[in-house]
């Protein structure tokens, strides 16, 4: 999908032609996720762009997507260039003797392992 989206509309408050352009974006990943995957493809992954125009936009991430989306609402943008092309992904194995739980962004090496130290500590 290319194409630019404009903010405002005549008779429609800006916020809602924003969460209008959202629901479109949503859901054209929606209908491209449920697509058939090419052969020797694990997964979808998206290049996105997002600017004003399409002569400013940068690469973002689509998790960052929206958000981006936002800022350029909250700058005043009369319009914004979304750019999201699908391409197959294929998942890299992990290296040998790593383990899922030592390179897991959600653990913490300073908390404890033991949950009876949690019992140790006064309530607050």
């Amino acid at each position: 999908m290319r194409k630019i989206f404009p903010l405002t509309q005549e008779g429609r408050h800006r916020d809602r032609v924003l969460e209008a352009v959202k629901h479109e974006i949503r859901k054209y990943l929606k209908r491209e996720r449920r697509r058939e995957l090419p052969e020797g493809a694990d997964f979808l992954d998206f290049d996105c762009r997002l600017g004003a125009t399409k002569e400013t936009a940068e690469v973002v991430h689509l998790s960052a997507l929206i958000g981006q989306l936002d800022a350029v609402a909250r700058e005043g943008g009369a319009q914004a260039y979304v750019e999201i092309l699908a391409k197959p992904g294929v998942r890299r194995p992990r290296p040998p003797g790593a383990s899922a739980e030592s390179d897991h962004p959600a653990q913490s090496s300073d908390a404890p392992d033991d949950p009876a130290s949690d019992a140790e500590r006064p309530a607050d």
